[in-house]
């Protein structure tokens, strides 16, 4: 045992622990101690910080936007969003398509004199997203209803390499997450057809990555008030101390409030993001207060951090929502916009009509996905999800011998969302590790990605009688990839370790790396609307359950 006692105003050692572990009482509340105890000590990336993370993203963006018009035609529920975005341009809000119109767009010929309101079920950004880049390359091409989808996956990838750079402290583990992201078939797909789950995905990571900044950034706040609370003996009070100080100016976290509206102005399914993550940014406001040596660090982080938090940034996830549905709110006719009006009366009639109308909209579009059970033949329970049991197929066209320059006797060309199965697989295995590294090491960082995994991943399961598709799994696997990440980064070891430990480590992860990237160009041709012989269609379906 070690008797450690202050002979000098320095810390002093014990065996066996980081030489900064213990702080003199005159040294103990410094800013730039506070912060290293609150931050870490700092590491300064340099050029490599953005060359790195730029890099993973343009091979993702080159993946993306190559041949990005194929199919021609719109695949699997593309017949719905593309639709609803055309309908934005010309209206701002979803109206119906004429029955003889439904083949349109495969047509070349979107100019297209829409009918009455039609009833959706999803609110609007993604599909504003998309009728984005129908506005810049036009209505009547796969490119302009796909780019929005593209550019929100090169994006996303950008953002994953910056957020496992930060989590990680090193730009090899961010470029790795982005390349792992830029390389896998399921995110490469959302991303190159029009769906709203890569939108909700672009929304969720950047709300992460928001939370990420504030978290620091809301630790160098504390640690300069903590510091100005001490006296002339460099030292608070115990009354100072007991709860500590207010730390209300948080920019990112309303950067994040934002993203998380935008997420569920989306899809409703953000909604399990926006819950999780505000608990877990607050669990982190919580440890920080007990690192700065705050008596009441429970009470304090819950009300001088927590309740603040909740009166800044749910309303302004909720206007942020609610300025989503402004082409709905400005109509005069589209789906129920006049409920209220035709149901007048009531406990509620205080409540403004367009409200009241919007109210009564979310309550029917809750009713229809609760009771959302009809049979497809590509549903998939979600406890299938992290081994890709029952992969969704959105596209497949077959031609004979002579046809569309086929030259066997069958040709297939398809668009799968099967993964990477080295990422996916190789995914589910790390996250035991993360999670003992959560439970017995106690580390934020597998806490982190952990959260945000539970909150895309398990809601999922308390609908078992929902019809539910394996491509759903898009919003969690950002985090699939930094719990696969997280443990290469083990391999790897420090920077500390010995020369052969190190070299070890980067033999196993380069082998991994290279044999992801030979197993996506092997998949390739059925991500991207390749046409290939129907035998090598078939090599690719691994299990009987992906035909």
């Amino acid at each position: 045992m070690f008797t450690v006692t202050h002979t000098t105003s320095q810390p002093q050692q014990v065996p066996g622990r980081p030489a900064h572990w213990l702080e003199a009482p005159a040294q103990a509340f410094k800013v730039e101690v506070l912060r290293r105890r609150l931050l870490g000590a700092p590491v300064v990336f340099g050029i490599w910080g953005w060359l790195v993370p730029v890099l993973a993203a343009a091979i993702g963006g080159i993946l993306r936007f190559y041949r990005l018009g194929e199919p021609g035609s719109l695949v699997f529920d593309e017949t719905y969003y593309v639709k609803d975005a055309y309908s934005y341009l010309q209206s701002g809000y979803e109206r119906e398509w004429p029955e003889d119109a439904n083949d349109s767009f495969n047509a070349g010929n979107p100019d297209i004199l829409l009918d009455s309101p039609e009833y959706v079920v999803h609110p609007p950004v993604g599909k504003w997203m998309i009728a984005f880049g129908m506005w810049l390359f036009g209505s009547d091409n796969g490119f302009g209803w796909r780019f929005g989808a593209a550019l929100a996956g090169t994006l996303s990838i950008l953002m994953i390499a910056l957020i496992a750079q930060k989590l990680f402290k090193s730009p090899v583990l961010g470029g790795v997450a982005g390349l792992l992201t830029a390389v896998d078939g399921h995110h490469l797909v959302h991303s190159r057809t029009s769906l709203l789950d890569i939108f909700l995905t672009f929304w969720v990571v950047a709300a992460f990555g928001a939370l990420l900044l504030d978290r620091d950034d809301g630790r160098r706040r504390l640690a300069g008030k903590v510091a100005a609370l001490a006296g002339p003996s460099g030292v608070p009070n115990k009354l100072q101390l007991l709860y500590g100080p207010f730390v209300l100016w948080r920019p990112w976290r309303l950067v994040a409030a934002v993203c998380m509206g935008l997420a569920v102005g989306t899809k409703w399914s953000a909604l399990s993001f926006v819950a999780v993550f505000c608990v877990m940014a607050v669990l982190w406001d919580v440890n920080a207060r007990r690192i700065a040596g705050i008596r009441g660090w429970i009470s304090g982080g819950v009300f001088r951090d927590g309740v603040p938090a909740f009166l800044t940034m749910m309303p302004l996830a909720a206007a942020t929502y609610l300025a989503t549905w402004t082409g709905w709110f400005l109509s005069e006719d589209a789906y129920h916009r006049q409920w209220a009006r035709d149901n007048a009366g009531g406990i509620w009639s205080w409540v403004p009509d367009p409200l009241r109308s919007l109210a009564e909209y979310h309550r029917s579009a809750y009713t229809f996905h609760n009771g959302l059970d009809s049979e497809h033949p590509y549903q998939s329970n979600a406890w299938t999800w992290l081994f890709m049991g029952r992969p969704t197929s959105f596209y497949y066209h077959s031609d004979e011998n002579g046809v569309n320059g086929c030259a066997v006797d069958t040709c297939s060309t398809a668009v799968t969302v099967v993964g990477n199965p080295l990422i996916w697989w190789a995914a589910a295995l790390a996250l035991i590790a993360v999670a003992f590294a959560w439970l017995g090491r106690r580390d934020w960082r597998a806490g982190a990605i952990l959260a945000g995994l539970a909150a895309g991943y398990l809601p999922w399961f308390l609908f078992p009688d929902r019809t539910t598709f394996f491509f759903y799994a898009i919003s969690f696997q950002p985090f699939l990839v930094l719990a696969l990440t997280y443990v290469l980064g083990l391999f790897l070891g420090r920077r500390t370790d010995p020369v052969w430990r190190r070299r070890q480590g980067l033999v196993v992860v380069g082998g991994f790396i290279i044999a992801v990237l030979l197993i996506s160009a092997y998949f390739m041709p059925i991500w991207t609307a390749e046409q290939i012989p129907y035998d090598q269609w078939r090599w690719r379906m691994w299990m009987p359950s992906w035909v």
